[in-house]
C-alpha cells in the first residue's frame, strides 16, 4: 500500500469529496457557527495550494496552504479518510505540505483547529506546532485553537 501524494486544482473531485467528508466529520464535532469551510467561489482560492492522497487510486486525504503574508500560509482542509488512519499519512501528508511551503519561501506556518479534534491536536503538537494566540478569522471563536510552525530555521514572531 503505496501513498502517493499529489498538488490538484481546486475544481477536482477527489478533492471535493475528501473535503464534505471532512465537512461532514466537522459537523460533527462542532457547532455549525464554529465551522471555518473554503467558499471554492471566492478569489483567494485561487492562491491556495491543494494535495490528495491516494492509494491504490483512492483518495484518502487531503491539505490546503492559503497564504497568509510573504512570510506565512495557513494549513486548511487537513483530513484523512477515517478508513485509514494510524497508518502515517496524516504525517506524510504535513511534510508534503510543510516542504511546498518551504519552496514558496515561507517562514510560519500557521492553523486553526479545535478541542473537538485531540487527533489533529496530537499529531500537530508531535510535529512541533506550538499554541499561539487566535489569528485572523478566528480571533472571536471561543472554539479555535491556533498553532504555529517556524520552518526554514525561523523564529516564531507570535
Amino acid at each position: 500500500m503505496e501513498l502517493k501524494l499529489f498538488f490538484v486544482p481546486d475544481t477536482d473531485p477527489d478533492l471535493h469529496a475528501l473535503i464534505a467528508k471532512l465537512d461532514d466529520d466537522l459537523m460533527q464535532r462542532y457547532p455549525k457557527e464554529d465551522i471555518f469551510t473554503v467558499d471554492f467561489h471566492a478569489p483567494y482560492v485561487k492562491t491556495m495550494k491543494f494535495a490528495v492522497g491516494y492509494i491504490d487510486d483512492r483518495a484518502v486525504a487531503c491539505g490546503a496552504l492559503r497564504p497568509l503574508d510573504e512570510e506565512s500560509t495557513e494549513l486548511k482542509r487537513f483530513f484523512v479518510d477515517p478508513a485509514y488512519r494510524k497508518q502515517g499519512i496524516a504525517s506524510r501528508l504535513l511534510a508534503f505540505l510543510e516542504g511546498e511551503a518551504l519552496r514558496q519561501g515561507k517562514r510560519w506556518i500557521r492553523l486553526e483547529a479545535g478541542a473537538p479534534q485531540p487527533e489533529a491536536l496530537a499529531l500537530y503538537m508531535k510535529h512541533g506546532y506550538s499554541s499561539i494566540p487566535r489569528f485572523g478569522e478566528y480571533v472571536a471563536c471561543a472554539s479555535s485553537l491556533c498553532f504555529e510552525k517556524a520552518i526554514g530555521g525561523a523564529e516564531s514572531v507570535v
